[in-house]
């Protein structure tokens, strides 16, 4: 499995509905090598840190997979890679097969899986369609973070390997799951109680699932 393309881009102002937005969403693949750091990569910035960026969410990875659905989907559209506003695209990673909490090298660097992503409109001023968001969402191919354990390097053409396996056994769908549903089937329950132990999991994810599981009782 390889990482087919590295993307970055910094925030840009555009016009949306009448105001004005600033978004860091718009990423574009580069040649060469870059470095990744705990917060990003060399040449790459989030525009609102209160809800993108920082160490969690270092790291946006999609699978190339996703590209011919998509080409489906939208077929008036190009989509080259970085449309998504990723950062790695990545060779057939699809979410189902990733834990939270497993760990990956790529290139000299180490990162750790740590939350699925969230849409916010700001895909949907990218692909200057108000259904992207819910489209998105309901197709399951999210994507994912990584926070960065190692700075290393990392290029177009590195090796992804995974290294770690979190034995909790959540995948990245699981927590979309979770965090969408209004009531838990029992095996749900299961998940959500083994989702609070993954180490890896960003607080404000625990947090929320901790309330859940106490209102369950």
């Amino acid at each position: 499995m390889r990482l087919l393309s590295v993307n970055v881009g910094l925030p840009r102002e555009l016009e949306w509905k009448g105001r004005k937005v600033r978004t860091g969403i718009f990423k574009e693949p580069v040649q060469g090598r870059l470095m990744l750091r705990k917060l990003n990569l060399d040449g790459d910035r989030q525009a609102d840190l209160s809800v993108h960026g920082g160490a969690d969410k270092a790291v946006y990875a999609y699978s190339a997979g996703h590209y011919d659905y998509w080409r489906r989907e939208l077929a008036d559209m190009e989509l080259p890679f970085g449309m998504f506003g990723e950062n790695f695209t990545i060779e057939d990673l699809a979410e189902e097969r990733v834990n939270i909490g497993d760990r990956f090298r790529i290139g000299t660097a180490e990162l750790v899986v740590t939350q699925p992503r969230l849409p916010c409109y700001k895909l949907g001023l990218k692909f200057g369609r108000d259904d992207m968001v819910k489209q998105f969402l309901a197709s399951g191919r999210t994507g994912f973070y990584f926070s960065v354990s190692r700075e290393g390097e990392v290029g177009a053409g590195d090796e992804v390997t995974l290294i770690g396996r979190d034995e909790n056994n959540v995948a990245v769908p699981d927590i979309t799951r979770l965090y969408i549903s209004k009531r838990y089937s029992p095996a749900e329950v299961d998940t959500l109680h083994r989702a609070t132990r993954v180490e890896a999991l960003p607080e404000s994810w625990r947090s929320y699932f901790l309330e859940r599981l106490q209102k369950l009782g």
